[in-house]
């Protein structure tokens, strides 16, 4: 479960762009270099759609609103060529009907809040609101007849605690009585304290009306993730019969981590019956053309950490469930069958790419595209022609049309960055290998500044991904090349805990978190050295979540940095595990409860090596943060006061889990860590530290 990630920077003198003097935080503004305030022009694109005749594609587009500091959202479309590109409406997660002459979508309403709207997509272009609920609806579906809409909501159910408390005078203005908590699970990162209730499958008329539960009871529809609401995966049946659905239908969902099972659903009578119920996590089903199979996503039950899903089939009725992708050992995503039904498509990381494959149902996996990208899927029309988001590490997130008839790289059909990227000199990113401990093989990358010069010395930041299940890949990062731009060499690598490896590569760490992926940092640090431009008296390190656990674990056992930002960090995984909003996820790191064995879950907190940290170091989370919530960073931040490292923390205003979800917190990020860097310098010289200084 990719649940923590960020990114950091750099400096140095490169051309037409001044060096700011030690403790300024001003970039110079340039036409040629990436500088943060291109940030408030950047855009984003996401969820492109494409017509079932493949004939024209919608989208969503995002934009940095400058006056009140967020971003807005609106839906854009086009040909299926890139022509006629034009704004459409303003919402978000669009949906064509089976006919193409309709798009479902979300959009702000009445009552105030999320609500189903339906567009006609001919030249009149008539909108109406559907829904008028009261709750959020999400993961809005087509009937395939196109005569309603599934969706999923919550409904809310809570617990009354009656007590006789006597009746407050007229005019009194009495203390709220206090929340009731009764759930291991009651608040989440970017939600807050959550709303008691279950989530459950509606149906509401395409012309509007009044909707109607399909699912109902104190269970929630929904594959989660240690309690976290995440969505529903489900599909319709050709049909529109059945509803498959993901899910726990059990009254003990509160305390069980990765469990989630299938259900078929008869939308008539409501009658549910399982599907796949073996003890695993099951998610994202995808219903065969013909009706009589359903692909989906996941791996059995385990005592490991991590586990790597597989591509599965199972018959319509629950029966001959087979692992179709056993040997591929990568995490399948974005789910499509094959129109003709002999295959499913769908997008997996590998080694810092991800490319679209394709598996038949005899368990052969082939290449759809190839190479060092990062590529989704995310609709295929009958014409076996898909799109999704392409990016690599000189161009940013653009909607492409993936022909997947032919062995060809995808079509490029918008450039919503063209004109802040238009004549900037970009950083270049060269791949490197290197061995570390226990014969482990490693793969990183190096961001160069645009106008490096090998025979001089430049500082070097180590940038930490999150997860730890997760995989850095060879997307364009705003960060990375920003900071390249000011003068910095950034390293970002994926040590052992890594996703796109296979299975055994991010069990590495599997009850041993922070272990050897320690080593694998500090072997990428030492092969940067290797190549002979790095200024080993201006090394930094930084990362959030997980990249804070690891950031604040390296300063407690080397000294060779010359300061860190520790950005969301966890610093002790005891207190964590009652502050965060995933406290199964926090405990199944440990083979015992800490009550039994505190001694391990100390020894794996970074918070127990403060005592060794000499490293000035920056400390920075968002003040309303659920995931790594900000008294972590408050314990090692007396901690280092009471041993006086040179320790700054500071607390963002408006922000959840990270730093930068609100455009000025983002170039605050950026403008704060080149700051803290340009102060600090070690006097010693480096010594080659090796792999396993632990």
């Amino acid at each position: 479960m990719h649940l923590w990630l960020r990114r950091i920077p750099s400096l140095v003198f490169c051309a037409g762009l001044a060096l700011p003097g030690v403790g300024s935080a001003q970039e110079t503004a340039s036409d040629t270099l990436l500088t943060v305030d291109h940030y408030l022009d950047w855009e984003q694109v996401s969820d492109p759609q494409l017509s079932p005749d493949g004939s024209q594609v919608v989208y969503t587009r995002r934009w940095v609103n400058k006056i009140d500091d967020k971003w807005e959202s609106a839906l854009w479309v086009m040909g299926a060529d890139g022509s006629h590109h034009r704004f459409l409406v303003k919402g978000s997660d669009a949906r064509w009907s089976a006919d193409g002459a309709r798009i479902l979508y979300l959009a702000e309403g009445e009552p105030k809040g999320t609500q189903i709207f339906v567009r006609w997509m001919d030249a009149e272009g008539a909108s109406s609101q559907v829904t008028r609920v009261t709750e959020t609806p999400s993961d809005a579906r087509w009937a395939p007849d196109g005569k309603a809409i599934a969706f999923a909501m919550l409904v809310p159910d809570s617990t009354p605690w009656s007590i006789s408390l006597p009746k407050a005078p007229e005019g009194a203005k009495w203390t709220p009585a206090p929340r009731v908590v009764d759930d291991l699970h009651y608040r989440q990162d970017k939600v807050g304290f959550m709303q008691q209730g279950f989530t459950h499958l509606f149906l509401v008329p395409a012309d509007g009306g009044t909707a109607r539960a399909l699912t109902s009871g104190r269970w929630n529809v929904g594959a989660r993730f240690d309690g976290l609401a995440l969505g529903a995966g489900y599909d319709w049946a050709p049909d529109g019969r059945t509803i498959v659905f993901d899910g726990l239908r059990d009254t003990t969902w509160d305390r069980q981590y990765q469990v989630s099972r299938l259900y078929a659903l008869d939308v008539a009578s409501g009658a549910i019956k399982p599907l796949v119920s073996r003890a695993g996590f099951w998610a994202a089903p995808a219903v065969s053309p013909d009706g009589r199979t359903v692909a989906f996503a996941g791996s059995d039950s385990s005592g490991q950490t991590h586990r790597t899903a597989d591509l599965w089939t199972v018959g319509i009725d629950g029966s001959g469930m087979r692992n179709v992708s056993h040997s591929f050992d990568r995490d399948p995503t974005d789910l499509h069958w094959a129109p003709d039904g002999r295959g499913v498509y769908f997008s997996a990381g590998d080694r810092g790419s991800i490319n679209v494959r394709y598996a038949d149902l005899s368990g052969a996996v082939r290449d759809v595209t190839q190479g060092a990208q990062v590529v989704s899927l995310t609709s295929l029309a009958r014409t076996l022609v898909g799109v999704g988001v392409r990016s690599d590490p000189e161009h940013s997130p653009d909607v492409v049309r993936i022909d997947l008839r032919r062995s060809q790289a995808p079509t490029r059909l918008t450039d919503v960055n063209g004109d802040v990227l238009a004549n900037k000199r970009l950083a270049h990113v060269e791949e490197v290998w290197y061995a570390s401990s226990g014969g482990a093989r490693v793969q990183g990358w190096i961001v160069k500044p645009p106008a490096l010069d090998a025979t001089k010395k430049y500082p070097l930041i180590l940038e930490i991904h999150g997860g730890p299940f997760a995989m850095y890949n060879v997307a364009f990062s705003y960060m990375f090349q920003n900071f390249a731009a000011n003068g910095y060499v950034v390293l970002y690598t994926n040590p052992r805990g890594s996703t796109g490896y296979g299975d055994a590569f991010s069990n590495g760490i599997d009850h041993n978190y922070p272990g050897p992926d320690y080593d694998d940092l500090m072997a990428g640090v030492d092969a940067a050295i290797g190549k002979g431009y790095v200024d080993t008296t201006r090394m930094y390190v930084s990362g959030c979540s997980g990249g804070g656990v690891l950031s604040s674990w390296v300063i407690g056992h080397t000294n060779r940095f010359a300061a860190a930002a520790v950005r969301c960090p966890v610093i002790n995984w005891i207190s964590m595990a009652g502050q965060s909003d995933i406290p199964l996820f926090t405990f199944s790191f440990f083979r015992q409860p800490f009550w039994d064995k505190p001694d391990e879950w100390l020894a794996h907190s970074s918070l127990m090596y403060a005592g060794r940290v000499t490293t000035p170091t920056l400390l920075m989370t968002g003040e309303l943060d659920r995931r790594t919530p900000i008294p972590q960073t408050e314990e090692f931040y007396t901690a280092l006061k009471m041993r006086n490292v040179p320790t700054v923390m500071l607390r963002f205003n408006g922000e959840y889990h990270g730093t930068g979800s609100k455009p000025s917190n983002f170039m605050r990020t950026q403008l704060y860590m080149m700051s803290w860097f340009q102060k600090h310098k070690r006097g010693a010289v480096e010594p080659a530290t090796g792999a396993g200084n632990r």
